[in-house]
């Protein structure tokens, strides 16, 4: 069975934007593209919608502080994502 088209083109898209950023190798890129969609899919419906590039880049951007990059952003978006798995939509904002 080939890949869907959106699965190729998002493939190449990962290599390109990999190649770009200099990340080659850095990364697998399929293993990665799952975290981020599972991640993004568990803030936009446990969250909002909005939420879920937004989350995704803070938590590219605390990864690349770690020492093993890719380990931590593994470990922040199992993290975030049991958190957004339990956020209650009805929240009250808190006052400050």
């Amino acid at each position: 069975m080939s890949p869907s088209s959106d699965a190729k083109a998002l493939s190449e898209w990962v290599d390109a934007v990999s190649q770009e950023l200099g990340l080659e190798g850095a990364v697998d890129s399929a293993t990665t593209v799952d975290m981020v969609l599972d991640l993004t899919s568990d803030v936009a419906h446990g969250v909002s919608r909005p939420g879920a590039p937004v989350t995704a880049f803070l938590i590219g951007l605390a990864a690349g502080r770690a020492a093993d990059p890719a380990v931590a952003a593994r470990d922040y978006s199992q993290k975030i994502s049991r958190l957004a798995d339990g956020w209650d939509s009805e929240r009250e904002p808190k006052q400050s």
